[in-house]
């Protein structure tokens, strides 16, 4: 049943849904090799230990754990999660500014609702996280696209931007961004932590894959460069324990955190107390480290077989080429379009996204973005094998 009268917001007109989940539909043909996902791979889910954590959680405090919780928190979690900020992202942070959240997701928009008023300027480097854009675009915010290359955002064109639109905040992934995989140069951090304080603008630091690092050697966060409180890190344990449970994290200036407390009140009450428990069980029992070192073993090995594979291609005349996470970025030549190639993959049974999607100005159609995390190596090489026959033979 389909009732035509139903009125919806205005802001809602333009919100068409995830062209990525669309496309992830095809996934389930039988026989399809997806590189079109930015799950971690099935093998990196510690589901044996994360049962036994559960089970001994539930025993140990299972009427409260399974009973309604602080929006704020669960308290061991926060105490835990001030001592992982400060050795994994350099941040020095107090409780109070600190919020667990149901993904980093949720921490953007967490951060829209209570920050963002229709028709603000929001800067994002391009291409970006489709999800977070699609996040944008409900909040009502314009959207201005910032240039980026190998080295992330063009922090001169981004100051450039900064006087002619007066953005009220910046998003940004500067660890093996997705859908490239860039990582963002240390120069670049402090400039745009710099410029942050100077103008009095927001940034929205997101950064779900850094502990992804195979190769290359780990950056300081933006936040750890802030200067008066502008700079919010959004953290998750989705790609580093389990994306199910939905736990990740925001830090930020307390009033900030504050602010976005209130709003989850009313989204979802509290993260669910029980995964909380898990996640924080995880790494007080210093599982998280070998957990994280097991993955990025796999896949190095993963990324660097299609790096390979993908060097065959003769029609790809650029790809990045990532120090870690989960994504490769390439392009055919410019002014040709990749959807036709990927009905043609798709009919042979490989997934990819496009890249059009990833870009808030639109066009871009020469590219597409690759998923290494959920494939073995064979069946990297048998679906790249057939990319190529599609890609060379059009």
């Amino acid at each position: 049943m389909t009732n035509a009268q139903l009125q919806f917001s205005k802001r809602m007109e333009p919100i068409t849904g995830s062209a990525i989940r669309e496309l992830l539909k095809l996934t389930a043909k039988p026989g399809m090799i997806s590189f079109a996902g930015g799950n971690p791979g099935n093998f990196a889910l510690p589901d044996e230990a994360i049962a036994d954590i559960a089970q001994d959680m539930l025993k140990k405090d299972g009427k409260k754990l399974l009973q309604y919780g602080p929006t704020e928190g669960y308290r061991p979690l926060l105490d835990t999660l001030v001592g992982y900020v400060a050795e994994e992202f350099s941040v020095t942070a107090s409780q109070e500014e600190i919020l667990p959240v149901s993904g980093s997701s949720q921490a953007m928009d967490l951060i829209s609702k209570a920050y963002l008023n229709p028709g603000d300027t929001v800067l994002v480097e391009s291409p970006t996280f489709l999800g977070n854009i699609q996040c944008l675009r409900i909040f009502e915010a314009n959207i201005v696209p910032v240039p980026s290359d190998d080295n992330g955002i063009d922090t001169v064109e981004l100051e450039r931007l900064i006087n002619m639109h007066h953005p009220k905040m910046l998003y940004t992934i500067p660890t093996f961004q997705n859908p490239t995989g860039i990582t963002m140069s240390l120069e670049r951090r402090k400039t745009i932590a710099q410029l942050a304080a100077k103008y009095q603008m927001l940034v929205a630091e997101d950064e779900p894959y850094r502990s992804l690092r195979f190769e290359g050697t780990p950056l300081p966060s933006i936040k750890s460069f802030d200067e008066g409180g502008w700079v919010v890190l959004m953290g998750s344990f989705s790609k580093v324990i389990s994306p199910g449970l939905r736990v990740g994290f925001m830090v930020g200036d307390a009033t900030l955190i504050r602010k976005c407390t209130v709003c989850k009140q009313s989204a979802d009450v509290h993260t669910p107390s029980l995964n909380q428990a898990i996640v924080n069980e995880f790494v007080t029992r210093g599982l998280l480290k070998p957990q994280i070192e097991k993955a990025c073993a796999v896949y190095r090995t993963q990324m660097h077989t299609m790096l390979e594979e993908l060097k065959k291609i003769q029609a790809i005349e650029y790809h990045t080429t990532p120090e870690g996470g989960l994504f490769i970025f390439a392009a055919i030549a410019e002014g040709k379009d990749v959807g036709p190639l990927f009905q043609k993959a798709v009919a042979n049974n490989v997934a990819f996204v496009p890249g059009e999607p990833f870009y808030p100005e639109g066009g871009h159609k020469n590219t597409l973005r690759l998923n290494f995390s959920n494939a073995d190596v064979d069946t990297i090489r048998k679906g790249m094998s057939i990319l190529r026959s599609c890609f060379d033979e059009n």
